[in-house]
């Protein structure tokens, strides 16, 4: 059984729940700030991707990494380097589409955050910076923990952006779950069974974690 789409499932969905956990947090902290409709009009924005169907947000990541399209071209002929059909390109996927919900959580976190904390920080003489990391942040620690768990389950299970970006080539850019797709439709139903089952349970040990993770808080 050749491990690689573990492996490399592993590696896109921490990497990009690296990248979401710290875009979905900033993110998250401004647009909470704004007025009702510039925070409306970034809303829908942001969490677009999280209601359109993965193969259109593939479509347009295609649209923007493409080796003819603006980003792809311009990587490709001034540095060489190809953003489709790699494994790495599942990363742009996988950021994507778990975006939206480190952004909705954090975001819920924030707007549910005492702000008298924050303004007796304030009176205190403690910078902004040192009141977001050390007051704001571990008071919202539940629901930041809670988005980036759905991130990175997201990130791991994500399939029809990764196949329009990423494809399916064993050794380079499989995942579990082009992995699968793949092996039912070439009638390996015991081994697509297999690699459901190694899906699964990495996501059981995550929830459960974070369970109790969540009880030792209480």
């Amino acid at each position: 059984m050749d491990w690689y789409p573990l492996w490399n499932s592993l590696r896109i969905a921490a990497i990009s729940c690296v990248i979401v956990f710290f875009s979905g947090i900033f993110a998250a902290y401004y647009v909470a700030r704004l007025n009702r409709v510039i925070k409306g009009i970034l809303d829908v924005i942001l969490t677009l991707p999280m209601v359109l169907p993965p193969t259109v947000v593939g479509y347009f990541l295609l649209l923007i990494f493409g080796p003819k399209h603006p980003v792809g071209e311009l990587f490709l002929n001034v540095f060489d380097i190809k953003l489709v059909m790699t494994w790495y390109s599942g990363i742009f996927a996988a950021v994507v589409v778990s975006f939206p919900l480190m952004y909705r959580t954090a975001r819920g976190a924030f707007e549910s955050f005492d702000m008298t904390l924050a303004y007796s920080g304030q009176t205190l003489g403690l910078s902004n910076t040192y009141i977001f990391w050390r007051i704001r942040i571990p008071a919202c620690r539940q629901g930041i923990l809670a988005g980036t768990v759905l991130a990175f389950a997201r990130a791991l299970g994500e399939y029809g952006a990764t196949s329009m970006v990423a494809g399916y080539t064993p050794g380079r850019t499989a995942t579990i779950s082009t992995t699968v797709y793949q092996l039912w439709r070439t009638n390996d139903e015991a081994l697509a069974f297999k690699w459901v089952m190694v899906n699964l349970a990495i996501s059981t040990v995550v929830l459960l974690a974070v369970n109790l993770l969540e009880r030792k808080e209480k």
